[in-house]
């Protein structure tokens, strides 16, 4: 039996049958909603208002997640919603997938462009009657030096049909040898262009760089769609492990960066065609997916990951650009150490340098590296999507309406805020939940061990999920409900920061360096353009470095990308990077949960904050 599912206020019309996940409906219909966990039921966030028709809920999730209030006034979990009959339902404000502020300043200074693909005017073209005489033939071209390029009898049936007149061929040098990967009438040489990629979780960022010149002509970003079959990367790993779900967000992903691909080619008046490189960033995870490659082997603890670059034809990644370009992914390192980390690298140039450096890039998963020109040593970690804004009652991404900073009185201990676009209040995102943290904690709100005290003012409340601080009253959100933070939310952060500070410090335990000797430290990410880092210091996310130089570095997958589309030195850079850095599995060693156990006090272990240990 056929339903239709109406949802507001998109004003969508989806087509369903009786006994279909209402989630798994939008996520068909291309909807997309809030869905931290990717329908397992654990996150609460996917909530929708049950406006009218037939449903079923088939789950206690509701109970655990929405209050009394919610339920009165019809709100459910799509996930746990089956659909009986035609319905009406409307995704609430907090529920909504909205634009996040975008990372998109990115790129390194490349002094001379050495990218892989080249066009060059032909000399002459061979044409010859016999096909078996065409692997033996050559085709000249003017100012070309090197190898002679492979020559493909598809590139030979282009030239047999092309008249009279100049010729450009398109050389690659991707695939590890020079081959001539298309041919076109006319003088062509100034239109080639590459596609620099971040290939994101959460959002994928693209530029269109002039591959010639080096100039970055127009850039563009996405949500990655990804984001409804969960935000974690273990939960996609999971998705992927059929043949059916690993093809679906392999298409899903590509969808998203082809909507990229014609926002930017539109912008600067270019024929998708003439894109003839692509680079992409990303972590393994999602290297894996671009690629149509079954993650579901890095779950496992220690398991070898190469650490050769992944590289496809555009035509079989279902990319729109030409057909015959490739598609080359800055190489990883291990099962959560990617291309995105290996450009952090790149940017911050520290494995060039003889001082001693520590990179963080922290978002759903969270990678550290430390070392100089002789040695770079690493690890990650899942500090999950709480740095991100994800994860907490009223937390969200980077996008319009989100505290992004916050102060609190000491005297009347209410917060006061900057929202992203001064707009109405809507949730907090990332940074502002930081600074939240660090100032309950500074103003003696919160203990040393994370958990709220009660008593001194009453914006520290008793709630459905234990105490909670009222961050903004519902008078003056745009969702209609007082903006708190939980208890719950609380020790979701400590954990996650526990994990983050916990990895940094197991290496340097393992490394026997202390905080002193740290020379410079690189933040990537939003998380390093954004947040305040002296309340991250505070929080305990980082240890203090007193003799470190700070630099954040944006986005550094993305400068990854475009350097390696640039540069073939860059390339080769970034392997030996690859194939050098020294990886610690957490999963497994057991002086992590150690260190994890330390980091759970506020701001942490003695030893690695001792400017807050002599205040107290």
């Amino acid at each position: 039996m056929t339903l239709k599912v109406l949802i507001n206020p998109l004003n969508v019309e989806l087509t369903a049958e009786k006994g279909d996940i209402l989630l798994t409906v939008m996520r068909e219909g291309g909807v997309r909603i809030e869905s931290l966990c990717g329908g397992k039921r654990i996150c609460g966030k996917c909530r929708v208002i049950h406006e009218s028709g037939d449903i079923r809920v088939f789950s206690d999730a509701p109970q655990k997640f929405l209050s009394h209030a919610e339920l009165d006034e019809g709100y459910q979990l799509a996930c746990a919603t089956r659909l009986l009959g035609d319905c009406v339902f409307t995704i609430p404000t907090e529920s909504r997938i909205d634009r996040p502020q975008i990372l998109l300043s990115a790129e390194l200074y490349i002094e001379e462009p050495d990218p892989s693909s080249r066009k060059y005017i032909i000399e002459a073209s061979p044409y010859v009657d016999s096909p078996l005489l065409i692997p033996h033939r050559t085709i000249r071209l003017q100012g070309y030096t090197g190898v002679q390029p492979r020559v493909g009898e598809e590139v030979y049936g282009k030239l047999q049909v092309i008249g009279d007149g100049p010729v450009t061929a398109t050389v690659s040098r991707t695939n590890g040898f020079p081959e001539i990967i298309d041919v076109e009438p006319g003088e062509r040489t100034g239109y080639n262009y590459g596609l620099a990629v971040d290939i994101g979780t959460t959002t994928v960022v693209g530029f269109l760089v002039d591959l010639k010149t080096g100039n970055i002509l127009a850039r563009a970003s996405e949500m990655n769609r990804q984001i409804t079959y969960g935000e974690e990367l273990v939960t996609r790993i999971s998705f992927a492990r059929t043949k059916e779900g690993l093809d679906r967000l392999q298409r899903i992903v590509m969808s998203t960066i082809n909507d990229v691909i014609a926002q930017v080619t539109q912008e600067a008046g270019v024929d998708p065609e003439d894109i003839t490189d692509v680079c992409a960033g990303g972590n393994t995870v999602m290297n894996h997916l671009f690629a149509g490659i079954d993650p579901s082997y890095l779950e496992i603890a220690n398991v070898k990951v190469s650490r050769e670059p992944i590289i496809k034809k555009a035509k079989r990644l279902g990319l729109n650009v030409n057909p015959e370009a490739y598609a080359y992914c800055v190489p990883n390192v291990s099962r959560f150490l990617g291309g995105d980390a290996i450009g952090d690298v790149l940017a911050s140039d520290m494995h060039n340098s003889e001082e001693l450096s520590l990179m963080v890039d922290l978002g759903t998963n969270g990678e550290i590296i430390f070392g100089n020109s002789s040695w770079l040593f690493s690890s990650s970690c899942a500090s999950g999507p709480a740095f991100e804004g994800t994860g907490v009652r009223h937390g969200m991404r980077g996008a319009r309406g989100g505290i992004d900073h916050i102060t609190i009185d000491p005297e009347t201990y209410e917060a006061e805020y900057t929202t992203i676009e001064n707009a109405r209040v809507k949730g907090i995102c990332g940074s502002g939940l930081i600074d939240l943290v660090a100032e309950l904690f500074g103003v003696g709100l919160l203990d040393f061990v994370g958990k709220l005290i009660p008593g001194k003012t009453d914006r520290v409340r008793e709630g459905k999920w234990g105490l909670e601080y009222v961050v903004v009253p519902g008078d003056k959100t745009t969702i209609g409900q007082d903006i708190v933070l939980t208890q719950t939310d609380l020790d979701y952060v400590i954990d996650s920061k526990a994990a983050a500070c916990g990895a940094i410090t197991v290496l340097m335990k393992k490394l026997k360096i202390t905080i002193e000797d740290i020379r410079y430290f690189y933040v990537a990410g939003a998380f390093g353009t954004y947040t305040d880092l002296g309340n991250a210091v505070k929080m305990g996310i980082f240890p203090e470095l007193p003799n470190a130089e700070v630099h954040p570095i944006g986005n550094g997958s993305l400068s990854g990308a475009y350097a390696t589309l640039m540069s073939m030195g860059k390339r080769r850079e970034a392997k030996d990077i690859a194939e050098r850095t020294v990886y610690v599995d957490l999963l497994v060693d057991v002086e992590f949960m150690e260190e994890y156990s330390r980091a759970l006090y506020l701001p942490g272990a003695k030893e690695y904050f001792p400017s807050f240990s002599r205040a107290r």
